[in-house]
């Protein structure tokens, strides 16, 4: 079994370090590069090429949604899974428009950490119940435009929708629809551009947050 190769850019040197050997004990994981700062991640993200990125969002100099953009527009073949303390929700829409594959609170137990990331890396999606509820708030909404036709959806595609949004990887769905990964993978790209959305996990959010929206409206 291939180890999943992982950068980490956050500039608190203990906190860095403390990943860095969650993630090296484990049989899954090798940190291949650690940067302190967002110059020095996008650097490395570029010289490395690794599979995941694990991204601090509040740094001094380049903000992680800085890095965020960057990397994105670089078109790296790399999951960035942003890494936060903030409860912002603001920051939360922005990472998610900004194609943010993983959204986590520092707060999360290192257990959970590593089970997030492994999902991630199998293409699943697992919302914490406290991002959803900051998704469910209409104040700001999930989308800037105007909400996205799902009118054009194929059969095949609107079954594909809710089962991201429920948390399955690719080869769970592929299981469930009797389909290959590569279909499955397919059906993802299609949809992404259909909604005008930028990862799966914006995917799933934009899901919850409808559910959320039409319940309201029905009470």
């Amino acid at each position: 079994m291939h180890s999943t190769t992982l950068l980490l850019i956050d500039d608190h040197p203990l906190f860095r370090k403390g990943l860095a050997q969650l993630f090296d004990a484990s049989d899954d994981f090798e940190v291949v590069g650690q940067a302190a700062s967002g110059r020095e991640g996008i650097n490395l993200a570029v010289s490395l090429a690794p599979q995941q990125v694990l991204l601090d969002l509040h740094m001094p100099g380049l903000s992680g949604l800085q890095v965020l953009d960057e990397l994105r527009q670089l078109r790296l073949d790399c999951q960035i899974v942003v890494l936060t303390a903030s409860m912002d929700r603001s920051e939360l829409l922005t990472a998610l428009r900004l194609g943010a594959s993983g959204y986590v609170l520092k707060e999360t137990e290192p257990d959970a950490l590593l089970a997030y990331m492994r999902n991630c890396n199998r293409g699943a999606i697992v919302l914490d119940t406290t991002l959803i509820a900051l998704l469910a708030d209409q104040s700001e909404p999930l989308i800037a435009s105007d909400p996205p036709d799902t009118g054009n959806l194929t059969e095949r595609e609107g079954q594909t929708l809710a089962l991201i949004a429920a948390g399955m990887s690719n080869k769970q769905i592929g299981r469930k629809l009797g389909i290959s990964d590569g279909t499955v993978k397919i059906y993802v790209k299609n949809l992404l551009q259909k909604l005008c959305l930028h990862s799966r996990l914006e995917l799933a959010a934009w899901v919850h947050n409808g559910a959320t929206a039409r319940h309201e409206e029905r009470h």
